[in-house]
């Protein structure tokens, strides 16, 4: 008797597969020094995209990733995406960069600002050619977009890289997180800037109006409830600010992360939110890298498109170093530290690629400018601990330098 395959099987079939293919890659293959399993798992997710395996078995993969079943698949990336880019707004140590505020904003503002410049200069390029701008970004969305997604710090993903270097805790370690926390800010601000609608400013006021007198009430609220009911009241903050930032047409990522920020850390137990963070990327962000890799595109062309690639990862890795090497020379560091500060700090992956994906919701730019931004993004991230491992050991941070063995787990 015949049977005919349901959109349950099929997407129990896709979720045993975004699982099971980057996990045996990255067991198997013991990537993990230079390929951690976040990037095999994004790397999977542009594999199994329309550009790849789409193109290689457009059968197969028409009949596995059907509307139905990237509608739910999208629906559950939306929630871990939503957490993550919460939990990053509330790991922000913002009174710390003010402790600090000369040696963290020069550093942070140079770190920023010259990749942000140099990615502007290939955009500009970018712009000179077809199929790069979405149908509703204009030039200067355009221009700052990509140049900013070249700027960006996975504040996330640095931390699970420190631990492995064994250098979080260190002076060094809160040092980089502190220019991190800054500029993710600073990265938070300017897309809400790019993603301004003016002809719905009224709707875009009245909501930050409603948030910023909300945060009132919401804030004494979580100080006078118990510790464990923090947690669910937490999950509804999330969804009501991201309802209102996409209502208001600022994406709900936007509201995802202003509403961690203005939560404190120490209203919820640091283990506790390290094994969320940890059980989040687990559990459904391999989902998102896959729903991500099914919007990949090289309709202009696959070398056109590594090419871009290419330039925007020299206008992000050399901009960053440059900006970082600045601003040592202007703080008088120890030779040796603004090279590990700034491969550090050109760590992108997951907060790139969020950033990549709401400009392409918003259409302003395309899925091949989105596919460049991708593979910029993970061969930056790629570059960062087989480059800092052995400076790290030449700048002499003796126990700090080493990669612990223990610390390669099963956890992305």
């Amino acid at each position: 008797m015949s049977h005919a395959v349901t959109t349950t099987e099929l997407f129990l079939i896709a979720m045993a597969v975004i699982f099971a293919v980057p996990y045996l890659v990255w067991r198997l293959a013991r990537t993990d020094y230079w390929a951690p399993l976040v990037v095999v798992q994004i790397i999977a997710g542009i594999l199994l995209g329309p550009g790849v395996l789409g193109r290689a078995m457009p059968e197969l993969h028409a009949a596995v990733f059907n509307p139905d079943v990237i509608t739910a698949l999208n629906g559950l990336a939306w929630w871990g995406v939503m957490l993550f880019v919460m939990i990053a707004g509330i790991e922000l140590d913002v009174r710390q960069a003010w402790a600090n505020r000369r040696e963290t904003g020069v550093t942070a503002g140079l770190a920023l600002g010259v990749p942000l410049a140099a990615g502007a200069l290939v955009a500009l390029g970018m712009l000179g050619l077809d199929g790069w701008i979405g149908p509703a970004g204009l030039p200067w969305q355009f221009v700052v977009g990509v140049g900013m997604a070249c700027a960006v710090t996975a504040l996330p993903i640095l931390i699970l890289f420190m631990e492995k270097l064994q250098i979080l805790r260190a002076p060094m370690g809160q040092r980089i997180l502190r220019y991190a926390s800054l500029d993710d800010i600073a990265i938070w601000g300017v897309l809400a800037l790019v993603l301004m609608d003016w002809e719905r400013i009224g709707r875009q006021g009245a909501f930050l109006l409603a948030f910023g007198l909300a945060c009132v009430a919401f804030r004494r609220l979580m100080r006078s409830i118990p510790a464990h009911d923090r947690w669910y009241v937490m999950l509804v903050w999330l969804a009501v600010c991201a309802f209102g930032a996409d209502w208001a047409g600022l994406h709900f990522m936007v509201g995802a992360f202003l509403a961690g920020v203005v939560m404190d850390a120490e209203w919820f137990e640091q283990e506790t939110m390290d094994l969320l963070r940890h059980h989040v990327l687990l559990v459904i962000m391999p989902v998102f890298f896959l729903s991500t890799g099914l919007r990949t595109s090289w309709d202009i062309g696959g070398s056109v498109v590594f090419l871009a690639a290419g330039a925007l990862l020299v206008a992000s890795v050399a901009g960053k170093l440059a900006g970082v090497h600045i601003a040592g020379r202007v703080l008088g560091w120890k030779s040796g530290e603004a090279s590990i500060i700034g491969w550090l700090l050109q760590t992108k992956a997951l907060i790139m690629i969020i950033f990549a994906n709401i400009l392409l919701d918003k259409r302003i730019i395309t899925s091949e400018t989105f596919t460049a931004l991708l593979l910029m993004a993970v061969a930056s991230t790629m570059l960062s601990i087989p480059v800092v491992a052995p400076k790290l050991r030449a700048l002499g941070a003796s126990t700090d330098a080493r990669i612990d063995p223990a610390a390669r787990t099963g956890l992305p």
